[in-house]
């Protein structure tokens, strides 16, 4: 059970993260105007880190619960998904409180961030959150990639049921 929990997380998590961020994000950006099509993305972003964290906690916890149990190959994926977590801590706690200041400012100033003052510190902070979503994406996609099959599951849970006399 604990195995298919944490590919339900898995697949939960990295399943919205790319969905969100490549494939809503841009039909945002090509269907409404820019102003509006940021505000939302913004909202589904913070969505979005707030269920990365969840996600990547849970994820730990039970990581380190199955490797207890003596499944070394969460080993591995155990650092995946901290590092799919640095980067929604980092993107989310770090840059986001700033890129949304700056856009606070512009609009108190009347006018969307990418025609104020702050554009510039924008696109800059904009660009390095972009490529921390990107790593955690590749962390994502690698977690996925890596996560055990179901026979390999089916395998073991025999093996140990066998070895201890008791299912598995």
């Amino acid at each position: 059970m604990p195995h298919r929990v944490f590919r339900l997380l898995t697949v939960f998590w990295v399943g919205s993260l790319l969905t969100i961020g490549y494939i809503v994000a841009p039909v945002l950006f090509a269907s409404l105007e820019r102003m509006s099509a940021g505000a939302v993305a913004a909202q589904l972003f913070h969505i979005e880190g707030l269920m990365g964290i969840v996600c990547g906690v849970l994820l730990l916890v039970l990581g380190n619960r199955l490797i207890r149990g003596g499944e070394e190959g969460y080993r591995r994926l155990r650092w995946l998904v901290a590092g799919m977590l640095g980067c929604v801590l980092i993107g989310y706690f770090a840059l986001q409180p700033f890129m949304n200041a700056l856009r606070m400012d512009a609009l108190n100033a009347g006018v969307d961030v990418g025609h104020s003052a702050y554009a510039m510190r924008f696109g800059i902070l904009h660009g390095v959150s972009s490529l921390f979503y990107l790593i955690e994406s590749l962390l994502g996609l690698a977690l996925v990639w890596k996560l055990p099959a179901g026979a390999s599951l089916a395998a073991s849970a025999a093996s140990s049921a066998g070895a201890t006399g008791r299912p598995g």
